[in-house]
């Protein structure tokens, strides 16, 4: 399986439905197509080939769309960028990949020019949208909208492309060190994306607003699921509540995944119930853990259902959705929110497994916590350029997540902590989450965090 069948299906089924919807212009299919093909000839020309690296410092856009199906045309591997991350953390992570393309947005203009003062094999960057001042940087520099203009629209010869070859670099933030490259190949991508799919009922009337950040697996994911039943993307650049709220209603949304936070933000958001909401059929959340009472909260508000999912950059990226079997649909609705607000039971075609520290798997009983290992054909090979983090995460096939869980009778996982993240006080483990999951049933509360901090009495 290989990404650029995916929109080689939306052409031949979907070529004058419209496609993208991004920032006051409108595509089909057919007229994305051949931005995607002008954007892969233009990388052709410029010597670009299979396992070359290309950069990407972008908001979440049509170019960005674009870049992730253009870049996959000739084989060559995308390296979405967190524009969030300091000029230097910026250069380290082009330096890693090699990438010696950048496309990047006309705002971002002054972190690359920082980022430049800081030696990477950057040699041509593609600059999108106006430009509020005269760029002038050491290095070739090519204007996206003209480029695309003059390339040729036919399709770029397809290169021999496998499966195991690699699609994406996705770096982790670096918590523990300096971001290491996550590695997604065409196989990892289209084996999620087909997955994700079969288990939300994606479908051609589907419209999905891209509010979370592109260069995040949170949303990326959904660029090549939704193209691939002909769907309809809506991005907004930034998140503001009341453009998310206005362009969902305008748009007719039907389903989208945000960070709690985003839905916090948003359910909190005055005049929010004057907004038609009818479209939506589902709202994904993921990225952090969710108390009950937000979710009802969000349910209530948005008037849909609510899946909470759980994954990681390294699975490409869910594991888990919190999806009710049959069996527990007719629980009281109280019971149901708190299925809902856990991490979830396996996505489609994962094995997973929370272990004890000897390897052996805990008691599903909903309260005895371990590890979650996982495995299939959605876990990342590895680690680019680092074959030591690969073999400390990836052990006899088992991806290693460093989340600590329990699983109940039914399956379900519900994260506690994070492995490094536990606190220890008076002999006990105590779990971050679940103190946090006690205040924010706090009305007051927008935003909990707990940490542990040194003791004299209690350690």
């Amino acid at each position: 399986m290989k990404i650029p069948f995916i929109l080689e299906r939306a052409i031949s089924l979907y070529e004058a439905k419209e496609a993208v919807v991004s920032e006051g212009v409108r595509f089909t299919y057919g007229e994305f197509a051949r931005r995607v093909y002008r954007l892969s000839n233009l990388f052709h020309s410029m010597g670009l080939r299979k396992g070359h690296c290309i950069g990407i410092l972008h908001h979440n856009s049509y170019e960005f769309l674009e870049a992730y199906f253009a870049a996959a045309q000739i084989g060559a591997i995308l390296n979405p960028l967190n524009f969030r991350l300091s000029p230097a953390e910026l250069a380290f992570i082009l330096n890693d990949s090699e990438a010696t393309v950048l496309i990047a947005a006309s705002r971002f203009t002054s972190s690359v020019r920082e980022m430049l003062q800081h030696k990477t094999k950057v040699k041509t960057l593609i600059l999108t949208g106006p430009s509020e001042e005269s760029v002038s940087l050491p290095l070739e520099i090519l204007d996206y909208d003209h480029e695309i203009a003059v390339q040729d629209t036919g399709s770029p010869p397809l290169p021999d492309i496998h499966d195991e070859d690699i699609a994406h670099l996705y770096y982790t933030s670096g918590t523990t060190g300096r971001p290491k490259g996550v590695m997604l190949t065409h196989k990892n991508v289209c084996v999620h994306a087909l997955a994700a799919i079969a288990e939300l009922g994606l479908r051609d009337t589907d419209v999905w607003i891209h509010v979370a950040p592109l260069f995040h697996l949170a949303d990326a994911w959904a660029t090549f699921a939704i193209t691939w039943v002909g769907g309809r993307h809506v991005t907004v650049p930034e998140f503001k509540p009341e453009l998310v709220l206005h362009t969902m209603q305008k748009e007719r949304v039907t389903i989208t995944n945000m960070i709690p936070t985003m839905l916090n933000i948003l359910v909190n958001t005055p005049g929010i119930e004057t907004y038609d909401f009818s479209s939506l059929r589902v709202m994904l959340s993921g990225g952090a853990p969710i108390a009950p009472d937000v979710v009802k909260r969000i349910m209530e508000t948005f008037k849909t259902d609510y899946i909470q999912t759980y994954g990681m950059t390294e699975t490409s990226p869910y594991l888990t959705l919190s999806i009710l079997k049959e069996n527990l649909l007719d629980l009281p609705d109280e019971q149901k929110f708190t299925y809902k607000a856990k991490t979830g039971r396996p996505f489609l075609g994962v094995l997973l497994k929370v272990v004890r520290e000897d390897g052996t798997e805990v008691t599903p009983n909903g309260e005895e916590v371990g590890e979650i290992i996982v495995k299939g054909d959605i876990v990342t090979p590895g680690y680019w350029n680092n074959p030591e983090e690969t073999a400390k995460a990836i052990k006899d096939g088992w991806l290693h997540t460093g989340d600590m869980a329990a699983i109940d009778q039914e399956g379900y996982v519900n994260i506690v902590d994070r492995k490094k993240d536990m606190i220890i006080t008076g002999g006990e483990n105590v779990y971050s989450v679940e103190v946090e999951n006690v205040l924010y049933k706090h009305p007051a509360v927008l935003e909990a965090a707990v940490i542990g901090v040194p003791d004299p009495k209690w350690g």
